[in-house]
């Protein structure tokens, strides 16, 4: 019996978890499949039975926004009433650093996707790099890339895509980059730290630059270090760490970073950083 009740005060302690946390994302899995898994994981600790039993249905747990699979980094995941205040952290700023490689072009705008095109780059110079990065530095327009979560007719555009449908792309729409510099030049590698606000995509950035300088480029490696105040080596949970115990420590750890839950539902404002995505 003594099992049990230990299971018993583990279920209790994860359905009583509330607030936000962060996870290191691994490089490979999608967000969505990240979640789940960390769900997964929980519940098991718990011993939840998932099939059949409803009691699943009252895990509420969701992230503040995608990381393309390729990227790794910052999630920022709400559990409980966490959940609601998601969408604060799709439009509160994000920091990466990503690696551009001059001269080749894909598909996807990264290294997961068909090369399109290739140019010479030999002529790009470090000064080059740093004039053009001041054209992408605050409020800019920007065309998000066709393979991306953002969604047409409610299915995502990279769904559509990968099904060969005809996909036309999006209006360029406004986005905020605080800050833009060049970490280091080895041609064809360039490294950048991008501080950016909600609905900004690193890709096109990185896309944006390759024609800019008359050649082309796509993103290597692309790692989000920041996330609203959720830093990859303060906060962000390791998968070792993906325990209730660990969880609810950071959670605590965590609340001070966060302002106070308002006590009145504020009217949800539209923000072009997407939506939250909320698993139950």
């Amino acid at each position: 019996e003594a099992g049990g009740a230990a299971l018993g005060r583990a279920a209790d302690k994860l359905f009583s978890l509330s607030g936000l946390f962060a996870v290191r994302k691994p490089k490979g899995p999608t967000s969505a499949a990240v979640l789940n898994l960390l769900k997964e994981r929980l519940l098991a600790e718990a011993g939840v039975q998932t099939n059949g039993n409803k009691r699943n249905q009252v895990l509420k747990i969701g992230h503040g926004g995608t990381l393309d699979s390729a990227a790794t980094g910052v999630l920022v995941v709400g559990i409980g009433k966490g959940t609601k205040m998601l969408g604060t952290m799709l439009a509160g700023s994000k920091k990466y650093t990503a690696i551009g490689m001059l001269g080749r072009a894909t598909d996807t705008l990264d290294a997961t996707g068909k090369v399109t095109e290739e140019k010479p780059y030999d002529q790009v110079t470090k000064g080059d790099l740093e004039n053009v990065l001041q054209k992408f530095t605050g409020d800019i327009m920007q065309v998000p890339p066709l393979y991306s979560a953002l969604k047409k007719d409610g299915e995502r555009l990279s769904t559509l895509m990968k099904r060969g449908e005809a996909v036309e792309a999006k209006p360029a729409r406004p986005v905020r980059v605080y800050s833009l510099s060049l970490q280091q030049f080895q041609p064809p590698l360039f490294t950048l730290d991008v501080e950016c606000g909600g609905g900004f995509y690193v890709r096109s950035l990185v896309n944006d630059i390759g024609k800019e300088l008359c050649t082309c480029a796509s993103v290597q490696e692309l790692t989000r270090t920041k996330q609203g105040p959720f830093t990859l080596e303060e906060h962000a949970l390791r998968e070792d760490r993906w325990t209730i115990d660990e969880i609810a420590r950071s959670l605590e750890l965590c609340s001070s970073l966060l302002p106070a839950l308002p006590a009145r539902k504020k009217l949800k404002t539209e923000h072009p950083g997407g939506t939250a995505v909320i698993c139950e």
